[in-house]
């Protein structure tokens, strides 16, 4: 387990089992400026499918890179089982001047990976996000879409067992969109993932998560939870996906009002 604790934390004991991630009273400020996160705690399971929801500016990505080991706390301690996540952005930020196997094997070089057992798992995973034929293609050759696959592929290679995810769809079209939900749930099921999952669109995080939470404006703070408990695989235009994400909504526009923020 990886234990990040803030300046001011009062410390995590660092235990067998457990929740997969465990926040506790995390608070984030940069610097002399406005506090970002304040006293967030929230528990993510062993294999749940968790989605932050907010307004813009409420601290989703902040805290994302805090369960990531990319920032330190101000306050509190974030614990995550099994090493450290792996984060995958909106941008795919692949390399141009290697090819999509050559972008996944860098993540396995990092490791320490040798030659050969790069290039077999690096295959793997292009077959397992349905790139098999595309190892040789440069970064211009690929859709949109398939970038993205690519670098899902590429976080799957650092082998955690938790996948950190800010807003990786959100730059597609509708119908790029729906396809790689399907894929998402697909992988995360056969590779038995815990996912942490940041996004603006309401809709997605029902069809997605097994759980959604809303933060407040800034600073942000856990303001409610809900249990999505509508079973896979789901349509983003069900009716039980759209009741539950109309009654998010509501409650994300009172948020915003309440606060002066932005969506």
């Amino acid at each position: 387990m990886t234990v990040l604790q803030g300046r001011e934390g009062a410390g995590v004991q660092v235990v067998d089992g457990g929740p997969a991630v465990a926040v506790r009273g995390l608070t984030k400020r940069f610097g002399a400026g406005p506090v970002v996160l304040e006293d967030v705690s929230l528990e993510v399971a062993e294999g749940e499918f968790l989605c932050l929801l907010g307004a813009s500016g409420c601290g989703k990505s902040t805290l994302l890179s805090l369960v990531a080991d990319l920032d330190q706390p101000t306050a509190g301690s974030v614990e995550v089982r099994g090493g450290k996540p792996s984060l995958m952005f909106q941008e795919p930020a692949l390399f141009p001047w290697l090819t999509a196997r050559e972008n996944v094997e860098l993540a396995l070089r990092l490791r320490g990976v040798g030659r050969a057992e790069r290039r077999a798992r690096a295959d793997e995973l292009l077959e397992l996000v349905r790139l098999a034929d595309a190892g040789r293609k440069r970064v211009h050759e690929l859709s949109g879409g398939m970038r993205q696959r690519i670098a899902l592929a590429r976080a799957l290679a650092q082998d955690s067992r938790v996948l950190l995810m800010d807003e990786p769809f959100a730059a597609l079209d509708a119908i790029t969109r729906d396809v790689l939900h399907d894929e998402l749930v697909r992988i995360r099921e056969a590779q038995d993932l815990t996912v942490v999952f940041v996004t603006h669109n309401v809709r997605e995080a029902v069809r997605l998560g097994d759980r959604v939470v809303l933060l407040s404006s800034r600073p942000g703070r856990v303001v409610k939870e809900y249990p999505v408990g509508i079973g896979q695989p789901r349509r983003i235009e069900s009716p039980e996906v759209a009741a539950l994400a109309l009654a998010i909504t509501d409650d994300l526009r009172a948020e915003i009002r309440r606060h002066g923020g932005h969506s």
